[in-house]
């Protein structure tokens, strides 16, 4: 093939290369001979994969017409095998979207999934798309979503022209929203579209056995529920050390469905727990103002100012104590904190709202996070792993957030969270200190919040956790479900 490069050469003594051109378009199964050949002078500039415009071009002999063609022969079977795959291999459909099985002669469309590390350039380059269209997608999409964010593993769908320019380009940008781009003369425009679904009532209730995520499932939507169950509880129930087998939780949840299918868990409705004799129930409730929280069967709020601990960890390995032998210096001193054993990497969230007051690298206790919350209160992160990007001094965290990861930067035997609190310029013990509940519900809105309450309750009455079974470690354990 001649170089995609351009050079001077003087054409009159030089021979030209010929090709013979196919028409083909990958939704016929049958490339069209068009009998014609071409010819390209040495410094005319070609495309290096072979393709010129919507044709093929199968290189000729130079100075020899192709009477006999018997050689193109199997060009032509492989064209019409990758024809076959184009229409029967087809992407899965986007959300909110049917799947056309059959372009029709006016159009076509490309279906696929992002792959990892691939571009919005890397797909035009793929399928041989106009580069300019990419420029004006680009281009009107910037406000909206900028198409050089795009994620592995999403879906999108482009439709064609018969001219092969893009009339629309459909990405999807996450779980609830579409990017859709279609062509309006004398460019394009860009909207994100909400994915339709529909939203139904579930209930789930089973029995703790080992932990709470093993009992749901630890896997999928089903893993995500355990860790939105225990997130509502976490201010009364510790799930790494307070779970007992036999317990036992109820849950009325929202399924989201799509095109009847079950995609995804919406918001938990009321939830009961049961620890170690102690029922805990929690209800959802949205105010006026849109702000939803949980609440008990009085009307106060689960949510407290602080978590109960700043991560999921597997054990405690020192105490709050004014007495230590230390591990590496091997001499007695004040531990005033908690070290919370941990994987290294396992996100480490902010304990209340509040805000930076130092990021980054400090001595003994490596890279570290102080936050300071109202009140008087400061919290110590130390030890981290890593701080996470953007947490820097003077930003502001709200409680939840993840501030860095369990390491063991600093004077450290091992992977762990040095925890510390401070109220005032005193440091205190973190599982000692009586944190106060945030507001509860407005006594002018008792009367409705009553109202949803009771229904609530009688949905999570009629739910009967199914007892655990004895079976093998490696078999998932049973859960009942009522859909």
């Amino acid at each position: 093939m001649p170089s995609t490069k351009t050079s001077r050469f003087n054409t009159k003594k030089q021979k030209p290369f010929r090709f013979y051109l196919l028409d083909y378009h990958p939704e016929k199964t049958k490339p069209e001979d068009k009998s014609m050949i071409i010819d390209f002078f040495p410094g005319k500039k070609l495309t290096s994969n072979g393709k010129y415009g919507q044709y093929f071009l199968i290189p000729v002999s130079s100075g020899r017409e192709m009477n006999n063609r018997l050689f193109i022969a199997p060009v032509l079977a492989a064209l019409i095998l990758f024809g076959l795959f184009k229409v029967f291999h087809r992407p899965q459909a986007l959300p909110g979207h049917t799947q056309t099985e059959t372009p029709t002669e006016s159009s076509q469309e490309i279906r696929g999934v992002v792959q990892p590390g691939e571009t919005m350039f890397d797909i035009f380059k793929k399928y041989g798309l106009p580069s300019q269209d990419l420029y004006y997608l680009k281009e009107a999409s910037a406000g909206v979503h900028r198409l050089g964010k795009i994620t592995t593993g999403k879906p999108y769908r482009i439709e064609l022209g018969p001219d092969n320019s893009v009339l629309s380009l459909t990405y999807q940008i996450n779980d609830d929203v579409v990017l859709n781009i279609t062509r309006k003369d004398p460019g394009f425009r860009a909207e994100k579209i909400t994915i339709p679904y529909e939203t139904k009532i579930s209930k789930v209730g089973g029995t703790i056995e080992n932990n709470l995520y093993d009992s749901l499932g630890n896997g999928g939507e089903s893993g995500l529920l355990a860790y939105a169950l225990s997130d509502i509880f976490s201010w009364d129930i510790d799930f790494t050390t307070d779970l007992r087998n036999g317990d036992t939780f109820k849950i009325v949840v929202e399924e989201q469905l799509l095109d009847g299918r079950f995609k995804r868990y919406g918001n938990i409705l009321a939830a009961e727990f049961t620890n170690d004799g102690k029922v805990y129930r929690a209800f959802r409730y949205e105010g006026p103002d849109g702000r939803a929280g949980y609440f008990d069967e009085e009307g106060k709020s689960l949510q407290r100012s602080f978590l109960k601990a700043p991560l999921s960890y597997r054990r405690i390995s020192s105490g709050f104590t004014y007495s230590r032998m230390h591990p590496i210096l091997k001499i007695r001193r004040p531990h005033l904190g908690i070290d919370y054993v941990a994987p290294r990497g396992t996100p480490v969230s902010a304990l209340g709202d509040g805000t930076i007051q130092f990021a980054g690298y400090k001595g003994a206790n490596g890279n570290l996070v102080i936050l300071r919350h109202p009140k008087g209160f400061t919290t110590y992160y130390g030890h981290l792993h890593k701080i996470r990007r953007g947490i820097r001094r003077g930003g502001r965290v709200a409680q939840g957030d993840v501030i860095g990861y369990v390491g063991s930067t600093g004077r450290a035997t091992g992977p762990h969270l040095d925890f510390r609190m401070k109220k005032g310029s005193r440091f205190i013990n973190p599982l000692r200190v009586d944190v106060p509940r945030s507001s509860g519900i407005p006594k002018n809105l008792l009367v409705d919040y009553d109202k949803i309450r009771q229904e609530r309750g009688l949905e999570l009455a009629s739910i009967v956790p199914s007892p655990q079974k004895p079976e093998p470690e490696s078999k998932a354990h049973t859960v009942a479900y009522a859909r």
